[in-house]
């Protein structure tokens, strides 16, 4: 965690974050919170995020999100000597996905 970017307003904010509990509950709060240009912006990154994750090429990125080389190799940077942040993120939406396949599944088999 870069030290810098902890203070007790960014706590604040993660607080409020982490007690969102429905995609409408996220809508509204980061409609309210952000404008439509920086929600757009970061949209993008953590899909250029998962793209690159996925190893997908700069050029194929750019062409399904529109986002400029220096955006995706700024995600690409982060993915390899940032945090882990998108690591972990990833991980649990694909463990979220798989775990809801599996139960889809099992309803599908009664």
């Amino acid at each position: 965690m870069n030290e810098k970017l902890r203070e007790l307003n960014v706590d604040f904010l993660f607080q409020a974050v982490l007690n969102l509990r429905t995609m409408e509950e996220c809508y509204n709060f980061f409609e309210d919170l952000c404008t439509v240009p920086e929600l757009k912006a970061l949209s993008q990154r953590i899909l250029v995020a998962k793209m690159l994750s996925e190893g997908k090429v700069y050029s194929d990125i750019v062409t399904a999100t529109g986002a400029s080389t220096a955006t995706i190799s700024r995600v690409n940077r982060s993915l390899h000597y940032g945090c882990d942040g998108y690591e972990v993120i990833f991980a649990r939406m694909d463990e979220q996905n798989r775990a809801e396949a599996e139960m889809q599944g099992e309803q599908e088999k009664k």
